[in-house]
This record gives C-alpha cells, sequence and structure tokens, in this order.
C-alpha cells in the first residue's frame, strides 16, 4: 500500500521522538512540519529530509499533500487544533491528554465521527506488544483475580516555574502530563480483569501537592475503585522520583513491569514481564518491539486508516471519553482548574471561528401560536450541565446540529462531588449565552413557582432569580413548574400577565398543570381580556405513566388529554418522552423490578404490550426502538415538542435518530393499543 502521508504540528521533543519512529517504518512519511518557533521546525524537517516547512499549524492542515496530521503541541490546544485538522478533511493522531476535560474531548470525537476521519489518542505504549501479553495474561487468569493495581509515572522534569509543565495556563501539572498513563492502564487491566476491554471506575478518591507557585499538581496519588472490588494505587509527579513500575497483584500471583511507559524506546528491543505465584518459582517473560515504541504506534494508525477504519482496536473513542473522564474525577478530588476553564475561557466554539448550523441538518420545526420563532421539535434540557466546559460542549453541539430551543428552570442545580459546591444550570446556561453573543436566535424557556413557592409572589420571586442568572431582560416561554389547587387560577393568570406586561416573558404556561385547571385558567382569561396559557409541559410518552415521576408530576397522554390539544392545538413541551429509558432493550422487563423508579412509575401490562409492538416495528424498520417512540410523540396531531437531556454528546446523536422516522396513523393507533 501506499504509505500515509504525514504532517506534525510541534517540534518539541515529541514531535522529534514521533518523527524518528515514522522514519523506521515502510507504511509512513513525513512530508510536511509546522512549528510557531521556525527555527525548530527547520532542524526537525531538516534531520528527516523534509522540504515543506511552517510556522503555523493553519498552513500545515491547509496543505493537500498531508494525509494525516501529527499534533504535538502543548494540552490546551490539542482539542482546537484536533478539530481544524479534521474539519480540513486529515486524520489525526493526538498527544496524550487528547483534551484538557472529557467535555472538550467529546467535541473532538463528535467532529471525527461527523467527518468520517480517523483519530486517535497517542498512548503509544497500548500499542506495544507488552500491553498486549499483559492483558493476555490476566485474561488467562494465571495471577487469579487482580485485586489491586499499582502504578506510577513520575520524575523531576526540571524547567523551573516557565516551564510547560508548571504553567497551568499551558494545562501543567502531573497529572494531565504523567497521571494519564496510569490512569488508562488500570482502567485497560480492569477491563481485562471484568472480561471487557476496559473499565470505568465507580469511586475516585485523591490527594495532592498543589504547587505554592505554580498552582498546578506537582505531585498527586490517586485511588480507584473498580467493579468487584478491584483497587488501583496511582501516582504522577514532575517535581519528585518515583519507582515508575507496575505491579498488578492477584491472587494467586503478580504481575511485574519496569518498562511500562516507554517499553523498548526508541529503538527495537525486548522488555521484560515479571510473573510471580504462590505456587510458582519467578519466571522472567520477554516480549520483543521489532521497531521504536513510536514505529509501533505510527504503523498501528497507518493499519486502521488502510482499513478504512476510524478508530484504532487498541485506544478506541469511547477508551479516550472514559480516561478523560476519570481524570476529571481525579482532578475534581484534588481541587484543580485550569485557567482555560474558565467560565470566560469559552468565548468561541472548540477549533471553530463561529457557530455556525451544519449544513444537511435534519432538524424540524414547529409553530407555538403567538410566538414570533420557529422552535426546533427537540428541546434541550439544561438541567445535568456541571461545568461551563460541558454545557458549551452540549450546547454548541445542540446548535450546529440545528436545534434552537433550550427548556431550564429555577430549581435545576446540583451538588459538586468532594467540594460540596453547589451548581445552577441556569448559571451555566447564561454564561454560555454571553459567551456566544445568540440569545435573540434561540427560543429561551424557564420554569419557576415550584412548591413550596407554587404562588404567585414565589413565581415572581423565582422569575426575577432566574432572570439573573441567565443574565437576559425575558424568556420566550415561561412554564408554572407545578400547579398549586389552593391558589385560585385567576391569581396566576394576573400575575403572569402582570410580569408578560413588563417585558419578561412572551408566552407562558403550565409544566404539570391537569386539564381542568388549565382550562379554567384561559376561560378566566378570555373573560378578563388577559393572556391565556399558550403551551403546557407534561409528560408524554408512548408508554403512559403509572405513578408521577416526580410528586406533582403530570401527564398528557391520556385520551381525553390528547383530544384536548387537538382540539385546541395547544402546544405540549413534552417531558420524560422516552419513558426514562423503559423502551431501551434490556433495561425494563417484567422480571426487573430492582429500579423503583422505573417500575413504580412505568410498569403495566399495557405499557409492556406497547414495548413489545415498539421493539417489534424498530426491527421490522431496522431501528432503534427510541426512534421509534420519539416518531411516535412527534407525530402527534397537535404541537409536540420533546424535551431530551443528554449528558454525553453521543447521546444527542442518538435522540436525533428518531428525527428520520415517520409513522403512519395506523402505525401510530397500533402502537398505542388503539386498533
Amino acid at each position: 500500500m501506499a504509505a500515509l502521508k504525514w504532517g506534525i504540528i510541534g517540534a518539541g521533543n515529541i514531535g522529534n521522538a514521533f518523527a524518528d519512529g515514522l522514519s523506521q517504518t515502510d507504511s509512513c512519511e513525513l512530508v510536511a512540519v509546522a512549528d510557531m518557533n521556525k527555527k525548530a521546525a527547520d532542524e526537525l524537517a531538516g534531520k528527516y529530509g523534509v522540504s515543506t516547512v511552517y510556522d503555523s499549524a493553519a498552513s500545515l492542515i491547509a496543505d493537500d499533500s498531508v494525509e494525516i496530521v501529527y499534533i504535538g503541541m502543548p494540552h490546551t490546544m490539542h482539542a482546537e487544533w484536533s478539530v481544524r485538522a479534521l474539519n480540513a478533511g486529515k486524520h489525526v493522531l493526538c498527544e496524550k491528554p487528547m483534551a484538557i476535560n472529557e467535555a472538550d474531548a467529546m467535541t473532538v470525537i463528535e467532529t471525527a465521527r461527523r467527518n468520517g476521519k480517523f483519530f486517535m489518542e497517542a498512548f503509544m505504549f497500548k500499542c506495544h506488544p507488552q500491553t498486549h501479553k499483559v492483558v493476555e495474561m490476566v485474561n488467562s487468569g494465571i495471577i487469579g483475580d487482580v485485586a489491586v493495581i499499582d502504578a506510577s509515572f513520575s520524575w523531576p522534569c526540571g524547567g523551573g516555574l516557565e516551564a510547560r509543565t508548571f504553567n497551568p495556563k499551558m494545562g501543567g501539572g502531573s497529572l494531565l502530563d504523567m497521571g494519564c498513563y496510569p490512569v488508562t492502564l488500570a482502567r485497560c487491566i480492569a477491563g481485562a480483569a471484568l472480561g471487557k476491554d476496559f473499565a470505568e471506575p465507580v469511586e475516585v478518591r485523591a490527594l495532592a501537592h498543589i504547587g505554592e507557585e505554580s498552582k498546578v499538581d506537582e505531585w498527586t496519588t490517586g485511588m480507584f475503585k473498580f467493579d468487584k472490588d478491584i483497587l488501583a494505587r496511582l501516582g504522577s509527579g514532575i517535581a519528585r522520583d518515583d519507582h515508575n513500575m507496575v505491579v498488578i497483584a492477584g491472587t494467586k500471583g503478580r504481575i511485574e513491569l519496569r518498562d511500562m511507559w516507554e517499553a523498548n524506546g526508541d529503538k527495537p528491543g525486548e522488555v521484560t514481564i515479571t510473573l510471580t505465584g504462590l505456587e510458582r518459582d519467578t519466571e522472567e517473560i520477554m516480549v520483543k518491539g521489532e521497531k521504536s515504541i513510536y514505529a509501533i504506534e505510527a504503523e498501528a494508525v497507518a493499519t486502521a486508516i488502510a482499513k478504512g477504519k476510524l478508530e484504532c482496536p487498541y485506544n478506541q473513542w469511547v477508551d479516550s471519553l472514559g480516561n478523560m473522564a476519570a481524570m476529571d474525577k481525579w482532578r475534581l478530588a484534588i481541587g484543580l482548574a485550569y485557567p482555560c476553564e474558565t467560565n470566560g475561557a469559552y468565548s468561541k466554539p472548540i477549533g471553530l471561528d463561529k457557530l455556525e448550523v451544519l449544513p444537511g441538518s435534519k432538524m424540524p420545526f414547529g409553530e407555538v401560536k403567538g410566538l414570533d420563532k420557529k422552535v426546533s421539535k427537540l428541546v434541550m434540557g439544561v438541567d445535568n450541565q456541571m461545568t461551563i466546559a460541558h454545557a458549551t460542549a452540549m450546547f454548541d453541539d445542540f446548535i450546529m446540529r440545528g436545534g434552537n430551543a433550550f427548556d431550564t428552570a429555577n430549581i435545576y442545580d446540583d451538588c459538586m462531588p468532594y467540594t460540596g459546591e453547589t451548581v445552577y444550570m441556569e448559571n451555566l446556561m447564561g454564561q454560555w449565552l454571553k459567551n456566544r453573543g445568540i440569545r435573540d436566535e434561540i427560543v429561551l424557556i424557564g420554569k419557576g413557582a415550584h412548591t413550596p413557592n407554587c404562588n404567585p409572589e414565589g413565581m415572581v420571586r423565582e422569575l426575577e432569580e432566574s432572570l439573573g442568572r441567565l443574565q437576559v431582560d425575558a424568556v420566550d416561554i415561561y412554564f408554572l413548574h407545578r400547579d398549586n389547587p389552593e391558589v385560585p387560577v385567576g391569581e396566576f393568570v394576573d400575575a403572569l400577565n402582570e410580569q408578560k406586561d413588563k417585558g419578561r416573558m412572551t408566552l407562558f404556561g403550565g409544566s404539570n398543570w391537569s386539564m381542568e385547571r388549565v382550562m379554567a385558567a384561559n376561560e378566566y382569561a378570555a373573560k378578563n381580556g388577559k393572556q391565556g396559557f399558550a403551551a403546557m409541559s407534561n409528560n408524554f410518552s408512548l408508554a403512559q405513566m403509572v405513578q408521577a415521576v416526580w410528586a406533582g408530576g403530570v401527564a398528557s397522554s391520556a385520551p381525553e388529554f390528547r383530544k384536548w390539544h387537538e382540539d385546541t392545538q395547544t402546544s405540549l413541551f413534552a417531558w420524560s418522552s422516552q419513558a426514562r429509558g423503559f423502551f431501551v432493550p434490556g433495561v425494563a422487563s417484567p422480571e426487573k423490578k430492582h429500579d423503583p423508579e422505573m417500575y413504580e412509575s412505568w410498569y403495566s401490562a399495557d405499557n409492556f404490550s406497547r414495548q413489545a409492538r415498539c421493539f417489534e416495528l424498530a426491527e421490522k424498520k431496522g431501528l432503534h426502538p427510541c426512534a421509534v417512540v420519539l416518531a411516535y410523540v412527534l407525530g402527534q396531531k397537535f404541537p409536540v415538542f420533546a424535551l431530551i437531556g443528554p449528558r454525553k454528546v453521543s447521546e444527542t446523536t442518538a435522540s436525533l435518530a428518531g428525527l428520520d422516522v415517520t409513522l403512519t396513523e395506523e402505525e401510530m393507533s397500533w402502537l398505542n393499543l388503539e386498533d
């Protein structure tokens, strides 16, 4: 096969090491080098006979002769230039860590998926036969059940406070530079012990020394717990020396590795795996690296691309995302954040000059009577984002897919683990809106007057608080989050109209309001020349709610409520439109009653009949059942907008699958047991 043509961005130590690895392969060819330090780029290029040299990354990714880009820049630049290179049609091998946090990493992976381009995070040791041999040994059970994984990667880096490793503005500290190696290995070994490719920790605890002057973790130790009580003691440092070994202790023996991270280094050679056991002599197993560790990595990438793969089997996308998530937990435990993660730091989309809807977006839109904006049929829930990085990744992606509607609420908050800090989702939404400057282009939905503040005075107080957090003058639609039957509907209508007249909302309605109370409110409004409820936000799904998911929850799924929506054409913003996973295969069945919320809210004979028909129709159409459910919800004879609450960009991708599905009236009736 023709040699894969590489361009290297970053002519530092790691760029030089990788260039040397490329020179040892027949499947790869270095054709261009870029670095802001032109002298460094010239020196690297001259060493390997490369004639094309650039002083900017942008110039290199615009070079048509380059097929794949190796990114060896500082950590804080990894996500941006991975996205730019992928959007330019290049494959990418990006040095670890692939991003500063999991949120930024999700943006990179989605860009690769969308462009159909190869991407891999450059953990070179995972491509080495030593790692493959260790996984094989763990799988074989030769050391029994894995109990403890002990791994460290640490040495005094030097360079003082001017060095990249000690600079918080460049993602400095030991965890992202060194600790990511023990983390990814521990997840790999724990996964092998559990019969999987990798495992995610169920608990993370950590301590660190944060430099008084550097403000980064100069050394840190983490304790990870995996399923079946597999423990991992992990360490990293940039200002201390350590054993830099890996010990995998099992119930029948242990595996020791002294050259895990660099293996045989920059030349062909052997590495030693030491196996000891309770009932066996110590054995040394030799594993040979036919080429340098970087050459082995480059050839693994070239092989995958030649086979038309977008991922390398040795370091899959979901594995990299899991690694970033685990390191986020470690950083949270030691209280370390970077300047690039502050609220105002996400003033531009990652790797983009401007946030725009992608060509070919299939997002459908609907109308809500009285609103002069069209509303995307999927509405992003602003209810589970914990950081501005996470919010930015999710919201930017939603806009790029064509979405424009966001659902917030005064009570949506969460408590950060370890720190106990309360995070209000409206604050994150407000900061994102400020960063993007697109308030007029989106449909902003607010909710307030939640129990026990469900009265006109509580509504006004919570509305004012929400507008302050959101940093806006008004919302487009405002829902009373609960009803309080002890308050006459006229008092709610009067109070809402007063706030509407003050310019704080355009339309209003009720969330979790009964049909009777809404009808009474609108009758009062009509008699008194006032604006009534323009929309509702109740539960609506193919599965009919048996018991409210939350106290005061109301569904619009009953036949009489559906008919009222059809007759009045009142828009419905449906929450739990997928019945909280009831239609995901394997989640809910008559035999599975371990989840009280699922059991109490959705288990009924009729719902299981609907589930069976949904599965049958999905199989017939070659779809995921959730796509069928979404098509059912959006296919009603009145305006329905489905609230979605994805926590990952990949979950948004899954949600959009239902937009390609159209059901016939006969199929809709059959699914809902109306035939």
